[in-house]
């Protein structure tokens, strides 16, 4: 999965800050490295997935709860996948999630 078209595609959704889209899509290919979805899932991830999953989460929901949502759900269905949540967003003050 290619991290820029992922930032692009994020932004283009859910807005979100510069950081939060890196750190998102920072997390989202170290899944992928991982193999875990296709493991899991049976299938590798993609953009439009995951723009699509994110979709699904509550509304009002900014960028990294979205993810960290669906990290939430697939943790509760397949576990493993906590360690791919966010928990900071470095050098981002404008959320609240820092190092």
């Amino acid at each position: 999965m290619d991290r820029k078209r992922l930032e692009r595609a994020l932004e283009d959704e859910f807005g979100g800050t510069e950081a939060e889209r890196r750190a998102v899509s920072r997390s989202a290919r170290d899944l992928v490295d991982s193999g875990r979805p296709s493991e899991d899932r049976g299938h590798g991830l993609t953009v439009s997935g995951v723009v699509g999953h994110l979709g699904d989460a509550p509304d009002g929901s900014s960028l990294v709860e979205r993810w960290n949502w669906w990290m939430g759900a697939l943790d509760a269905a397949y576990g493993g996948y906590d360690y791919f949540r966010v928990r900071f967003v470095e050098g981002d003050e404008a959320t609240g999630l820092r190092r």
